[in-house]
């Protein structure tokens, strides 16, 4: 069993620190919320306060997880990985972490970014994709986190940081056509279709492609956000002026609000597979805190195994096996994920 210091407590980091505890590891968690710490189980160790790259030399963790926010997940890397850190990193940031490998490489220092369901799984699958079949002639994924039932407002709560939400929604989307990376608007190419056994929802291109656009040869990929019909017409209407704390308090999480996590990914090239993921929310954790933290928790143990060597890498990086063990963690934990 190893040491395991989470950075952040929220929906996902406080069930990937109850996890790992529950699965035997010595679990430590860091968070400025003192309620998220109270809801921890009781086998993990609390400290309230700011994550800061200098609690590894007390604690001395065999893995850290990062699960910060996107503002500031990237500030930390540097300073884990100069301490010869192995890091499962989940923290959502525009900055690309890949930027770091070298230093990682001077230190001993290990570090798997963007390891939750999209990116994340959607990467494993993409990768497993072209294992198959090949440079893919197309390649779309499509994701999104959802209330179960629609309202008159906004139809949507945050699973995860609001704000990070909120940067999808405005970062231009990088996707890739003709075989060549472009930039389109945020938002951009919106398309209703039927999700089987939920009903008529709409996705739209944003950035979540990411390490994908250089590890995957593709024709054409992209990878769009689903909400329910009417949600991103609110977000249009407001013309960019919109009050960030005014959205984070619209979109706030209600637990006793069934949710669902949708994901579909195609891979088509000599041939063709397409995956789809369906999970609903339990009282153990959210759906989306269970698809995202299975992966990260799966991360954490092939660290700890000596699966990841020296530098930063994507997931779809990493190689087969992390695939592999991150299928068995969504099957212990009742995840289905099908191939149809």
């Amino acid at each position: 069993m190893g040491r395991v210091l989470v950075f952040g407590a929220g929906l996902v980091g406080g069930w990937v620190a109850d996890t790992l505890a529950a699965d035997g590891h010595h679990v430590t968690a860091v968070d400025t919320n003192a309620s998220v710490l109270a809801a921890r189980a009781p086998d993990v160790m609390v400290i309230n306060a700011p994550a800061t790259a200098a609690l590894v030399d007390e604690y001395t963790p065999d893995v850290v997880v990062n699960t910060l926010p996107g503002r500031i997940g990237h500030g930390i890397r540097s300073g884990l990985l100069e301490r010869g850190c192995a890091v499962a990193d989940l923290a959502f940031t525009a900055e690309d972490p890949g930027v770091l490998h070298d230093l990682a490489v001077r230190h001993g220092g290990r570090l798997v970014w963007d390891i939750g369901v999209a990116p994340g799984m959607s990467n494993l699958l993409l990768a497993e994709g072209v294992r198959r079949h090949g440079r893919l002639t197309r390649g779309r994924v499509r994701v999104g986190g959802n209330p179960v039932n629609t309202d008159d407002g906004w139809s949507y709560m945050a699973p995860f940081s609001p704000y990070d939400v909120i940067e999808e929604y405005t970062r231009p989307a990088r996707i890739v056509r003709d075989g060549a990376v472009i930039t389109v608007p945020a938002l951009a190419e919106r398309q209703r279709f039927d999700v089987e056994g939920r009903g008529e929802m709409e996705a739209f291109l944003t950035d979540g492609l990411r390490s994908v656009l250089d590890t995957i040869p593709a024709e054409d990929l992209t990878e769009a956000t689903v909400r329910w019909p009417g949600h991103i017409d609110r977000f249009i209407a407001l013309d960019g002026a919109f009050d960030e704390d005014a959205l984070v308090q619209a979109w706030a999480w209600d637990a006793d609000r069934p949710e669902f996590t949708w994901m579909e990914v195609v891979a088509e090239g000599e041939g063709n597979t397409r995956w789809i993921l369906d999970d609903e929310g339990r009282p153990s954790g959210s759906s989306m805190a269970r698809t995202t933290g299975a992966i990260t928790c799966a991360v954490v143990e092939h660290m700890l195994d000596g699966g990841v060597s020296p530098g930063v890498h994507a997931p779809e990086s990493v190689g087969h096996d992390l695939l592999e063990r991150c299928l068995s963690t969504y099957a212990k934990h009742g995840i289905v994920l099908r191939e149809v």
